[in-house]
């Protein structure tokens, strides 16, 4: 994903109250934006980050969340990039609280869980399709 469509995910993100980012890495703008955007942004990686002034962080490995707490407790978990192996763990951990899960593949991957699926930009702007966790009739998981 390139920062040119970081844009893109935050008019999508934009109506929530409370967001995580699961994997947030180096690439911290989105997460930044939210936060100016007034939304509520915890973030989780598996390793120590330097995470954008506003956004509540853990070290986490979120294969191995057993019970989520108050942290998980968001409308949407977010990952960008996210590898395959990661769309079951994050899409049900999302489900264990009620939330939505939306992500971005890495390139060459396609996702490993029932999806709905939304392109966003074009035109001028770059494209970037944003996955939605489904359950098995197409219902988005954790909408309300």
């Amino acid at each position: 994903m390139s920062r040119k469509t970081d844009p893109l995910i935050v008019r999508r993100l934009r109506g929530e109250e409370r967001v995580l980012e699961v994997g947030i890495g180096d690439r911290t703008g989105v997460a930044a934006r939210l936060v100016d955007a007034g939304i509520d942004v915890r973030a989780t990686d598996v390793r120590p980050v330097a995470a954008p002034e506003g956004v509540r962080f853990r070290v986490e490995d979120v294969t191995a969340v057993d019970e989520p707490d108050a942290f998980h407790r968001v409308d949407t978990v977010y990952a960008l990039n996210c590898p395959a192996e990661l769309h079951r763990p994050i899409r049900d951990l999302a489900a264990a609280v009620g939330a939505t899960f939306r992500f971005t593949t890495l390139g060459y991957e396609a996702p490993s869980i029932p999806v709905e699926r939304e392109t966003l930009g074009g035109g001028d702007t770059p494209r970037l399709t944003l996955y939605t966790a489904t359950t098995r009739d197409g219902t988005p998981r954790g909408s309300r």
